[in-house]
C-alpha cells in the first residue's frame, strides 16, 4: 500500500541484465511532494538505471512503482510523461539548429494548417517562462545562447509538457558560480510551488546547500536515507564510496621549468563562421598545471582540438618542445610524447567493444618490447595490462572485460591508465572528472598533480570551477574566444571573481594577460585581448 505522503514510492526494484548484471537490488526510493532530493552514488552505483527506471526507459525486473499513490508500469518515456514526471539530461536533447520556441514544443507543436505554428509556440514559451522565472528568448537560435540558458530551455520544455516531478542529472555540469546560484533560486521557486525534484550531482557543497533529503547507493543497494542536514560531506563519501575520501587536492608549491608547450596566435573561425580562436597564445611549463577555465562553448574544445590534430588552425602556431606540431598526425603527436585524456571518453577516448587491455594498450602496441614483427608478444601485453589495472585500479573482472561494461569512472581510468603512462612530457587533460564519482575523481586528481611534481606539463580544461581552482598552479580564462584573465597564482581567487571573468563581466588589461607567454614581447600577443566591441563585431 502506498503513502499519499510521497510523490513518488519505488518498492523492491530490482534489474538484473541479460548478461547476468545486477544494477539495482531490492532498492527502495521514496521522494516526498515538494521536496528536492538528492540522488548519490559511485558510477555503477546503480542510480542512473533506477532513474531510467521511473522515466519508462527501462523496465524493472521486479518490484513496484507507485506515483501520487497509484500504482503504475511505465513502458516507455511518454507514459511517464502522462503521469506528470520529466527528466532534465546531463547531455542537453535541444536541436541546436532550432530556436528555443521550436525546441519548446518539440513533438507537440501546435500548427496552422499543415505548418507548426511558430507565433503559437513563441506564446507558450514566454508564458511558461514567465510563470516560472525562468527567463529565455524564445526566437534566439538554441546554437548561440549560453549554457546555464540551455539549461532552463530543457527545465521549460519538462514543465510545458506537464511535469511535476522532475529528474535532474548533473544540473550544474557546466554552469558558472552566478548561474548556479540563479538556477538554485529558480529551484527553489519551484518547490515551493509544490513540484518535486530529484538532483543528481556529484558536488558535495551543491548537495548540502540544495537539498532536503538524501539516498545513497553503492553496488546497486541503497545505503539509506538521511536529512541533508544530518550528515556531514565527509559521511555522504564515506556511504558512497565504502572508504574515507579527501575532498581537497593537497599539493607542494610548483617548480616550474622550460616551457614545453608554447602556442602563439592561434585562430580559427568554425563552419557558421563564428571566431572560437582570436589570437589565443600561452605556455606550459614542465613541472605545473595550468588550468583553463571558462564557460562552455568559448574556444577550450577548440583549443583542444587544434593542440591535438582534431581541427586545422586559421593561423598561428603551436610547438612541443620547440618542435611544430601543426599539420601532423595525432600518431606523430604522441611521438613527441603528448598525451590526450578526451573530454567524450566514450566517443574519443575508447573503443567500447574492445577488451580493457586491447584498450590500454592501443598506443604502443607497435612497440618492439610487444609487437615481435608478425606476432604480439601476448606475455608482455598482459604484463602491462595488469599492471595498468592494479596501478590505476580499475574495478573489472579481468583484463578480458569489455570496456563498455564498465562504470563511467573505471572507464576514465582505462584512459588514463593509457594516457598517463605512457611516458609522457605533456598532458592534456580536458574534463578529466567529469560525470564521475567522488572515489573516481579523487584519484585522477591525485594523479595529476603527482605527474605534475615529477616534471610533466599539464594543460587542465575543466568546466568545474573547484576542480580547475584547486588543482591549478597557475589559470587562465576564457570568454569569446580569447584569453580574459591570467593567474599566475590561484590561492586567493573566489568562486564569485572567477565567474565574473568567465561571463565576460571583467578583463584584466593585456599587459596582464601577457605574462601567460613568459617570453613573449608585448606585441606578440596584443591582438589577442583587443576590446570588446572590437570582439563581437568580428564574431
Amino acid at each position: 500500500m502506498a503513502d499519499r505522503e510521497f510523490a513518488v514510492q519505488m518498492k523492491k526494484i530490482s534489474k538484473v541484465y541479460g548478461n547476468g548484471v545486477a544494477a539495482n537490488k531490492d532498492v527502495d526510493f521514496d521522494l516526498k511532494v515538494g521536496e528536492i532530493h538528492a540522488l548519490m552514488g559511485e558510477n555503477g552505483a546503480g542510480k542512473s538505471t533506477l532513474m531510467k527506471i521511473l522515466f519508462g526507459m527501462e523496465q524493472p525486473t521486479s518490484g513496484e512503482i507507485f506515483v501520487n499513490g497509484e500504482k503504475v508500469t511505465f513502458s516507455s518515456p511518454s507514459a511517464a510523461i502522462s503521469f506528470g514526471i520529466g527528466m532534465v539530461h546531463q547531455h542537453f536533447m535541444l536541436v541546436p539548429s532550432l530556436s528555443v520556441a521550436e525546441n519548446m514544443v518539440l513533438g507537440m507543436a501546435p500548427t496552422k494548417g499543415i505548418f507548426v505554428d511558430r507565433t503559437k509556440a513563441v506564446e507558450i514559451t514566454k508564458q511558461f517562462s514567465e510563470k516560472y522565472n525562468l527567463m529565455v528568448d524564445p526566437n534566439a537560435r538554441v546554437a548561440d545562447i549560453p549554457v546555464g540558458m540551455k539549461q532552463k530551455v530543457e527545465i521549460l520544455k519538462a514543465l510545458v509538457r506537464g511535469a511535476k516531478i522532475l529528474i535532474l542529472d548533473e544540473p550544474t555540469a557546466v554552469l558558472t558560480t552566478q548561474e548556479t546560484e540563479e538556477l538554485f533560486r529558480e529551484l527553489t521557486s519551484l518547490k515551493k510551488q509544490g513540484y518535486t525534484l530529484v538532483f543528481i550531482s556529484h558536488k558535495l557543497n551543491e548537495i548540502k546547500e540544495i537539498t532536503d533529503r538524501l539516498t545513497i547507493m553503492r553496488n546497486g543497494r541503497s545505503m539509506g536515507v538521511y536529512n541533508t542536514g544530518d550528515v556531514t560531506k565527509e559521511e555522504i563519501s564515506r556511504l558512497m564510496v565504502g572508504r574515507d575520501v579527501v575532498l581537497t587536492v593537497q599539493k607542494e608549491k610548483a617548480k616550474p621549468a622550460e616551457t614545453i608547450l608554447k602556442v602563439r596566435d592561434l585562430e580559427y573561425t568554425n563552419e557558421w563562421n563564428k571566431k572560437m580562436l582570436d589570437h589565443v597564445s600561452l605556455d606550459v611549463r614542465s613541472g605545473e598545471i595550468l588550468g583553463v577555465a571558462g564557460v562552455e562553448g568559448n574556444g577550450q574544445k577548440e583549443l583542444v582540438d587544434m593542440l591535438f590534430g582534431m581541427g586545422v588552425p586559421d593561423g598561428g602556431t603551436v610547438e612541443v618542445n620547440g618542435e611544430t606540431i601543426l599539420g601532423i598526425s595525432q600518431r606523430d603527436i604522441r611521438k613527441k610524447r603528448v598525451s590526450l585524456v578526451p573530454e567524450d571518453r566514450m566517443l574519443y577516448g575508447i573503443a567500447a567493444a574492445a577488451t580493457i587491455e586491447e584498450n590500454v594498450i592501443s598506443d604502443r602496441s607497435a612497440k618492439k618490447e610487444y609487437n615481435h614483427a608478425v606476432l604480439f608478444n601476448m606475455e608482455r601485453i598482459h604484463e602491462e595490462s595488469d599492471r595498468l589495472i592494479r596501478e590505476f585500479t580499475v574495478r573489472c573482472k579481468s583484463r578480458d572485460q569489455q570496456v563498455g561494461m564498465l562504470s563511467g569512472g573505471n572507464i576514465q581510468k582505462v584512459v588514463v591508465a593509457r594516457e598517463f603512462s605512457n611516458n609522457p612530457k605533456l598532458i592534456i587533460a580536458d574534463q578529466p572528472t567529469r560525470g564521475i564519482d567522488v572515489g573516481a575523481t579523487e584519484f585522477i586528481r591525485k594523479k595529476l598533480v603527482e605527474l605534475s611534481r615529477s616534471g610533466i606539463a599539464v594543460l587542465l580544461v575543466s568546466a568545474d570551477l573547484n576542480e580547475v581552482m584547486e588543482l591549478s598552479d597557475s589559470l587562465i580564462v576564457m570568454h569569446n574566444g580569447h584569453i580574459t584573465a591570467y593567474f599566475e597564482d590561484t590561492s586567493t581567487l573566489t568562486d564569485e571573481e572567477m565567474g565574473d571573468y568567465m561571463l565576460g563581466l571583467k578583463e584584466q588589461s593585456r599587459e596582464e594577460v601577457r605574462k601567460v607567454c613568459h617570453d613573449a614581447p608585448a606585441e606578440k600577443t596584443a591582438g589577442q585581448n583587443a576590446p570588446v566591441p572590437e570582439r563581437s563585431g568580428r564574431s
